[in-house]
């Protein structure tokens, strides 16, 4: 399981979403450009004393992204407004990679059309969207928990 964020444009949530790796042990792809300069200090600055925990790629483009070894054999499942199916009604996979897009504009037409699943996190009416982090662990808890894929506490197993 991987977590990867589309052209961020926050750096405090690319800091929480890599906190929230770190802690569940899922690796973070950061799909650049960003939208705020992207240094190996700014990114560990970002995630605070988690930076040293998580484990983060860095593609330049969405065609590395895809070119990446690591993500050729998993599944592509984005996490977008524009989705027909909920997110609970997914099974998902040990090794599918949960994309979430730009807090600002979302993913373009190219990005949905390489999805192998759209999924959406049900909202009450005249909600448009979470906030990006928020969705993540929202989308992590599910498919951690379909794949029994939780960290075992310490002392616990």
């Amino acid at each position: 399981m991987r977590l990867a964020l589309f052209q961020p444009d926050i750096p405090q949530n690319l800091g929480a979403a890599l906190r929230l790796g770190a802690c569940l042990g899922v690796p973070v792809d950061v799909i650049e450009p960003c939208g705020f300069p992207l240094s190996d200090r700014a990114v560990a600055r970002a995630a605070m004393d988690y930076a040293a925990k998580a484990e983060v790629r860095r593609h330049d483009s969405w065609a590395g992204f895809l070119a990446d070894p690591l993500r050729a054999e998993a599944r592509l499942v984005l996490f977008t407004t524009r989705a027909a199916a909920p997110y609970h009604s997914f099974a998902f996979r040990r090794g599918d990679v949960l994309l979430m897009g730009r807090e600002s504009a979302g993913v373009p037409d190219e990005v949905h059309d390489a999805a192998d699943a759209r999924l959406y996190i049900p909202l009450v009416a005249g909600a448009r969207s979470l906030n990006v982090v928020t969705a993540a662990a929202i989308a992590l808890a599910e498919a951690l928990r379909q794949t029994n894929g939780f960290p075992t506490p310490p002392g616990t197993g």
